[in-house]
């Protein structure tokens, strides 16, 4: 089994825990109670300089623990003083360490639209995102065959939320223009064994349509490697480690003001 694979499997048995705990229809009830969904494509839309998805990160299967993050609202409060259009929070929590807690928190600090970065492959945890406050919603289209892709993302709009969909191959960018996502993400590294290809945006950004949101994913360490995702294409990127493990007003300072006119 790959490691997304088991990633997914793992993320599904613990959403079936909670539903063996909260059933659909109340899950449901919830999210239909939600205030509306923001809409991320209004804070997302290409500008002069390229748009930040700040994510709340504990840990990762490749670099292990990064940083404790015992107040996830307020480190989403710093990513917005320091200029991000977006909030991700992983929610995964067995390698992750996220809950939908986390993202419940960040909702009620925050004005920016929260993405829920997780391994979702059911109907329960498109309900639970919207029932915790989740504006857009992450579905990875290596974890997902073609009818659980299509079900999903109808969900997800059905909702209000914003998909966005990730791909890491040609063929999966085509999977996800076809469906017509508004925003479609390049990821640099591979969930399959988590191996890093800083040249895949570039590769596969020409296959994502004019008035797509193009979002970089992964490999962002330094403003460079966000100068040269702005130079590929990227319209925004998503960066988690980076912002974790230093001065996240700071860093994303730099990371913005790198891209003013390219």
């Amino acid at each position: 089994m790959s490691l997304l694979a088991d990633l997914t499997a793992g993320a599904v048995e613990d959403a079936e825990a909670r539903r063996a705990e909260q059933p659909l229809a109340a899950v449901e009830a919830r999210a239909a109670a939600a205030p509306a969904p923001r809409d991320a494509r209004a804070f997302l839309t290409p500008s002069e300089r390229i748009k930040v998805i700040a994510e709340v990160k504990r840990a990762s299967p490749s670099r292990g623990d990064l940083a404790a993050i015992p107040d996830p609202a307020r480190q989403a409060g710093l990513y917005e003083t320091g200029g991000a259009s977006a909030i991700s929070v992983l929610t995964e929590g067995r390698r992750f360490k996220g809950s939908l807690a986390d993202l419940t928190a960040v909702r009620e600090r925050v004005a920016l639209p929260v993405l829920r970065k997780d391994f979702i492959a059911t109907p329960y945890q498109v309900a639970e995102a919207r029932a915790a406050g989740a504006d857009m919603a992450l579905l990875i289209v290596a974890a997902l065959d073609p009818a659980a892709l299509a079900e999903l993302y109808a969900l997800v709009v059905e909702w209000g939320m914003t998909p966005l969909v990730e791909a890491h191959t040609a063929d999966e960018v085509r999977a996800a223009v076809d469906l017509g996502a508004p925003l479609i993400g390049v990821n640099a590294r591979d969930l399959s064994d988590f191996t890093l290809d800083r040249d895949l945006f570039a590769r596969l950004s020409e296959g994502i349509p004019s008035g797509t949101i193009r979002v970089a994913e992964s490999a962002v360490a330094t403003p460079d490697d966000v100068v040269r995702y702005r130079r590929d294409g990227a319209d925004a990127v998503l960066i988690g480690e980076a912002l974790v493990t230093g001065d996240p007003v700071r860093t994303l300072g730099a990371f913005l003001s790198a891209t003013e006119g390219i």
